[in-house]
């Protein structure tokens, strides 16, 4: 009797921490499920993806796709022969790579993959995060087997024989980080008697974030509160060169934060953008959050996934219009109202979904025939 193949999978997309990283998640859950699964991802060249996947243990290939720049650009007359290239390529690495399933996880690499897979038969399954499906997602789904959903009503986008509604899956559960609390300021060079404000400007930075606390550094320092402020990293040289010039130990900036347990840990209260993955892991942590929605998303799906927690008293919601006015004083005025921090806290852990990269990974399996 032969022995049966190992199973084959490619996750394609990324272009920011929250397609990589629920990707990341979901390849771990497929390899916790069965350790002899092939595992191939397929990114865009020169995003992030090509740095954090490797670091994560998986193969990556890079296709030349880009997006379409807003304002007017010449680098728009490169979209059109770059997405034909990245077609032929990833034509080939289907044919090359033999994948039993192609996964599609969102970002510019996820197009031309599920594409090619579903012109030759190769079953589909795209990973929608969003209350507000994408342009691409959309298009795909009429050729993918399997559409996993994290929110209701969905139907509206996709065909709904096609949709499961498994969650957005995250980067883990975060059950432990109360335990890591001393290690995590220890980590981050913070004193035990101040609270912590975490900020979080994403993976590659939130300008109105940082505007609004960069323009407010002094009123942060006479707070006598401690400030974890992740810049992003087109942003960290700037700020760190700004805050560097107050001296102080109170405000402490990084580029990019890979230990995000410790990050959470640390938090007394969170600062972030309201994108969908973001929030179901904010949810996980159970800390009092002030969401500031980025406008700078397909249909304003950051405003109606921040208004999903604040319509349940799970969070506090500061518009992208005001926060630079408004944030640092909500923020302050929130970390000393403890009755305010029980109970949102109280409220966002009601809204928990718990693992999510299992349904997922066993939906993929699925398709696989396993």
């Amino acid at each position: 009797m032969n022995k049966q193949k190992h199973k084959r999978i490619i996750i394609s997309g990324g272009g920011t921490g929250g397609h990589i990283f629920p990707a990341i998640s979901v390849a771990n859950a497929l390899k916790r499920i069965d350790p002899e699964i092939d595992i191939l991802f397929v990114g865009a060249e020169g995003k992030m993806e090509m740095e954090k996947i490797p670091a994560a243990g998986y193969k990556i290939i890079g296709l030349p796709v880009t997006g379409i720049y807003r304002s007017l650009t010449l680098k728009n007359f490169t979209v059109l022969p770059n997405l034909i290239k990245s077609l032929l390529r990833a034509k080939k690495i289907l044919k090359d790579f033999k994948p039993d399933v192609v996964v599609g996880v969102g970002g510019y690499a996820s197009g031309p993959v599920l594409r090619q897979a579903g012109k030759i038969g190769i079953p589909t399954l795209i990973q929608e995060q969003n209350s507000h499906a994408g342009v691409t997602n959309k298009l795909l789904a009429k050729k993918a087997s399997v559409i996993c959903v994290a929110y209701d009503g969905m139907e509206k986008y996709f065909p709904a024989e096609k949709i499961i509604k498994t969650g957005n899956p995250v980067r883990q559960n975060y059950d432990h980080i109360r335990s890591l609390r001393s290690e995590a300021l220890s980590f981050f060079k913070l004193k035990k008697s101040f609270p912590v404000i975490l900020v979080l400007g994403g993976s590659l930075g939130a300008g109105t974030i940082n505007k609004s606390l960069s323009g407010n550094i002094q009123k942060m320092i006479d707070s006598h509160y401690q400030w974890l402020w992740q810049t992003g990293k087109n942003y960290f040289e700037k700020i760190n060169a700004l805050v560097s010039h107050f001296s102080s130990e109170r405000i402490s900036v990084q580029g990019f934060i890979d230990r995000m347990d410790y990050a959470f840990a640390a938090a007394d209260i969170i600062v972030s953008r309201a994108g969908a993955g973001t929030i179901s892991e904010l949810c996980l942590v159970r800390k009092p959050v002030i969401l500031v929605p980025s406008l700078n998303v397909a249909e304003n799906h950051q405003l109606k996934n921040a208004l999903a927690l604040v319509e349940k008293n799970a969070a506090v919601l500061i518009t992208d219009k005001v926060a630079v006015k408004l944030l640092v004083d909500e923020a302050i005025r929130l970390v000393s109202d403890k009755a305010k921090r029980t109970l949102l806290s109280e409220n966002i852990k009601k809204l928990a979904d718990r693992d999510a990269d299992v349904r997922i990974a066993n939906e993929i399996l699925k398709l696989a025939g396993g």
